[in-house]
């Protein structure tokens, strides 16, 4: 099984994880996914989950990659 790494982990991975009650339910998710993680590290990372307070608003914008600065509304360069 493979290590998590945080800078691949997807808004779909965040969000799933941020359904996990306990480090047992997010060492199952993990185990799940094909990932392998100590409870030290399911505990650190419930901890850091607690800091991604989004409502489902805001996950759709991160997933659908729109963001608070949507690039379609930028205004266009003249040259």
């Amino acid at each position: 099984m493979a290590k998590i790494e945080k800078s691949k982990l997807t808004s779909e991975m965040i969000a799933a994880a941020m359904q996990c009650k306990t480090a047992d339910e997010l060492m199952a998710l993990a185990k799940s996914g094909g990932y392998e993680i100590t409870r030290e590290e399911a505990e650190a990372y419930m901890a850091e989950l607690v800091d991604y307070d989004l409502d489902e608003e805001k996950l759709k914008a991160i997933a659908g990659g729109t963001g608070p600065y949507d690039a379609s509304q930028r205004p266009k360069r003249i040259e």
